[in-house]
């Protein structure tokens, strides 16, 4: 299968260093809509689906091949590798932070540079470690999934926005969640809340900016510092922005840290 068709890519017409963005769970290349055009002038911008999102090609979700953030991670680097990018900067949000994370391991020349927005690499606390979440809450979040997507979708979408003066974004989060066929978003989301990831942040070579709201229930402040420490090259900013999604809700001030970040480390 094409890889463009698999995964909806949308890109702009001029040959500047590429700038990917992902998205997060539940998501697709649209909740971008307010940030990435602000790069176009300077940059050549790269939007795309994960498989099962958005309007990829849902017939070529693999169960088996998902089943880890790798699999996500592979299509990455297959669809920069597509497009013959170089100097990848890539801006990923929430889950997709830590696919980019995994694409940079595996792939140290592809990539520039890594913007990660609300990052979680582990969503379970543990001794020592915040992740926001006990694993009871987890648990309790894929028993719901099970047995009442639809209702959990509906639920979660107001949290994850946090901008109750904004319900028209809570709406179209929703609207997006519900969109997904129900059994990969079932799967999506136990890969994306059961994962753990924080083995592969010293790994990271290129140089990283970490965008952390607050407040945030998905991904607290101590997540994304965690984040930041571990993360050998990594600068952080804190966003005084409300809320899992401020490329939606703020996207003037994503702007405002990704454009000086970029200029700083050109």
């Amino acid at each position: 299968m094409e890889v463009a068709v698999r995964n909806n890519v949308k890109i702009s017409n001029n040959r500047k260093q590429p700038m990917v963005f992902a998205h997060g769970y539940g998501c697709d290349q649209n909740m971008w809509r307010f940030v990435a055009p602000e790069f176009e002038k300077e940059y050549q911008v790269i939007l795309f689906d994960h498989v099962g999102s958005g309007n990829s090609d849902q017939r070529a979700y693999n169960f088996e091949k998902y089943n880890t953030l790798q699999g996500y991670a592979d299509d990455l680097i297959e669809i920069c590798d597509n497009l013959s990018l170089k100097n990848v900067i890539f801006v990923g949000h929430s889950v997709s932070s830590m696919i980019g994370v995994l694409s940079q391991i595996s792939r140290p020349d592809l990539f520039d540079r890594l913007v990660l927005v609300g990052p979680s690499p582990c969503y379970i606390n543990e001794e020592g470690y915040v992740g926001g979440f006990n694993r009871q809450d987890i648990d309790e979040l894929v028993d719901t999934l099970e047995s009442n997507y639809l209702g959990w979708s509906s639920f979660i979408t107001p949290v994850i926005i946090g901008n109750p003066e904004m319900p028209e974004f809570s709406e179209e989060l929703k609207n997006s969640f519900c969109s997904m066929n129900p059994e990969i978003a079932k799967h999506f989301a136990k890969v994306t809340f059961l994962g753990d990831n924080r083995k592969d942040l010293p790994r990271v070579t290129a140089p990283t900016l970490v965008i952390q709201c607050h407040p945030d229930i998905i991904a607290p402040v101590q997540v994304g510092e965690y984040v930041h420490k571990q993360i050998p090259n990594s600068q952080y900013v804190l966003l005084d922005s409300p809320g899992h999604c401020p490329h939606l809700t703020a996207p003037d001030k994503v702007i405002r840290c990704l454009q000086p970040y970029l200029k700083s480390t050109q």
